[in-house]
């Protein structure tokens, strides 16, 4: 077993057995490909509960002070990681996605660009619906629904990939399909509350 696999299973113990998990929607992850999972953000536990129950290993994009730490330095790239340097373009970190997604891999966005303080969904930024139209990943909205309450429900919903082949043949925005892709998780998380 990889650090990666066994980072997976750690997260899935704990989450597991921290909160009543339901997963909804994994069957509309493809099995390879490249793929991006563009997710809201409500918790430091977002990253792993995104990549926890899932085959495939993700690669996210998490902020550079965490790899100045000593431990998480190391462990973070085996554990799929690379940095970013928030409220700034970061060049390099957009060629490391642009990299992984033409190898076919999937990466998870966060396209708020940071959690939100109150639970709600906030504005995307840029970053996702560059990705989006730059590549020909399939792109799947998910939702993450808590709050995070120890042995309260929680939920993460996988959406059905968003259809962008109108928006890249007529070479829409970045802006244009960052919101295409807040509209989808919006959705997601208002069908699936009224559920809770």
């Amino acid at each position: 077993m990889g650090i990666y696999q066994f980072g997976q299973s750690v997260s899935r113990i704990f989450l597991s057995t921290s909160y009543k998990v339901e997963i909804i929607g994994k069957e509309n992850i493809p099995d390879t490909g490249a793929t991006i999972l563009c997710c809201n953000h409500i918790h430091n536990f977002d990253p792993p509960l995104l990549g926890a129950y899932i085959q495939r290993q993700l690669h996210y994009m998490a902020k550079q002070e965490l790899f100045e730490k000593p431990i998480l330095k190391g462990l973070l790239p085996k554990l799929g990681a690379f940095p970013v340097r928030r409220g700034m373009s970061d060049k390099q970190a957009i060629r490391t996605a642009m990299k992984l997604l033409k190898e076919g891999k999937m990466i998870g966005l966060f396209p708020e660009g940071t959690r939100s303080k109150n639970g709600k969904l906030g504005k995307g930024l840029t970053g996702a619906g560059f990705f989006a139209l730059r590549t020909d990943a399939v792109v799947i909205p998910c939702a993450i629904i808590g709050p995070y309450r120890t042995f309260k429900s929680l939920k993460l919903v996988y959406g059905t990939p968003i259809d962008f082949s109108e928006l890249r043949e007529r070479k829409a925005s970045a802006e244009e399909a960052t919101e295409v892709i807040m509209t989808e998780i919006k959705k997601l998380i208002e069908e699936h509350e009224l559920k809770s």
